[in-house]
């Protein structure tokens, strides 16, 4: 199942603009319904909470903190096992590198002692 809704989510911030610039003449319910793709039953929707006053500035500054506060909590869900990890493998000792050791390759392995007795 897919994580993105079904449906599209405007915020106050997109809704309240362009219900005054509707409301204001600047254009047209119409124009808005082709520029941005919105059905006219959410243009009328919008209009009639706009004219109830249920959009406004001071509701699309709380929506947008509370989209913020819901943001920073999911990253701090996310900063806490990173730290817990980060914090393990501070403390995790590691192994000394041996530059001594027989030079090996990925690809091939350790490479043959000249005195193993190649190919003649």
């Amino acid at each position: 199942m897919s994580s993105r809704s079904l449906y599209r989510r405007h915020s106050a911030q997109f809704k309240l603009p362009l219900c005054t610039d509707i409301r204001n003449g600047k254009i047209g319910r119409r124009e808005a319904r082709r520029t941005d793709q919105i059905s006219a039953n959410l243009i009328q929707l919008w209009l009639s909470q706009y004219d109830r006053g249920e959009l406004n500035a001071e509701e699309a500054t709380a929506t947008t903190i509370s989209e913020y506060e819901a943001q920073i909590a999911a990253l701090e869900r996310k900063v806490g096992p990173l730290t817990m990890e980060i914090d393990w493998f501070k403390k995790t000792p590691r192994r000394p590198l041996d530059t001594n050791s027989v030079i090996s390759s990925i690809v091939s392995g350790p490479l043959a002692s000249p005195s193993s007795g190649g190919v003649e």
